[in-house]
């Protein structure tokens, strides 16, 4: 009887930490993460990176890549990733947000960040909800969307309509990459890894300011199965924020 032997294809990159998670069941945060950690290990790019969060779940990203790190206050950390980009250019730099904090303390600081073209990425993780404070609506929160601060759904009569940052963003002078994709399904989960590849390379090619939006799950404060979240995002979410590049200036073209 022949020996049977056992191929690994499919393992931890490097930069991603060896520990537990914390984030709720279903939650792709996760996802998020490991294409980052992927990505750090493929360019090279773990030594001599420094990442930027923010307030929400997106802050324990550095409990979870192997880089170094500054943490910066609700919705300033466009603002924190420009200080350090321009007193260490030589870093490989980008920030790490949620929706509640980059579409709404944070505006300010990721349209200028932005529109001057700083050469550095924004992971932008829109779940459509404050995922860490309770589940209160946020600036994405969809028209009828039920959440702790509007209990019988957003209405755009009284909160107005959800903002689509990376058609926002991709309208600014500064930006050199700006592209959607979402986290529900392996084809898209592979387009996020491109999306985020191109952004970086713009920044190690000093070409201007990369933004790549993330759809994603939050399975707790939609009160939904992990499995009825994802359908949620190809369901209600892509029709509403659609997938693909918005601005890529190598190319010159619109969304695709």
């Amino acid at each position: 009887m022949s020996e049977m032997k056992e191929k690994l294809v499919f393992d931890r990159p490097e930069s991603v930490i060896d520990r537990p998670t914390h984030y709720c069941p279903g939650c792709h945060h996760g996802i998020a993460h490991r294409l980052i950690g992927e990505l750090l290990d493929e360019m090279d790019l773990a030594e001599k990176t420094l990442m930027v969060t923010s307030i929400g779940c997106s802050v324990f990203l550095y409990n979870y890549l192997n880089a170094d790190a500054v943490e910066a206050p609700h919705g300033r950390a466009p603002a924190v990733a420009t200080g350090v980009k321009r007193a260490r250019p030589d870093k490989f730099v980008f920030t790490y947000q949620g929706d509640g904090d980059l579409a709404s303390i944070g505006m300010a600081e990721i349209m200028h960040a932005a529109n001057r073209g700083e050469k550095m990425c924004v992971v932008f993780v829109n779940n459509t909800v404050y995922g860490m404070t309770g589940g209160q609506m946020a600036p994405t929160t969809m028209i009828g969307q039920i959440t702790t601060t509007t209990p019988a759904g957003r209405c755009q009569t009284h909160e107005g309509a959800p903002i689509r940052m990376t058609e926002i963003i991709a309208s600014l002078g500064g930006t050199a990459f700006a592209a959607r994709a979402a986290l529900n399904t392996v084809p898209n989960i592979k387009k996020a890894k491109k999306y985020l590849k191109k952004a970086f390379e713009f920044q190690l090619n000093g070409t201007g300011f990369g933004f790549v939006e993330l759809l994603s799950g939050c399975p707790t404060n939609w009160k939904m199965t992990p499995l009825k979240a994802n359908e949620r995002i190809k369901d209600e979410m892509i029709p509403y924020f659609p997938l693909g590049i918005y601005k890529d200036v190598s190319e010159e073209g619109g969304v695709c």
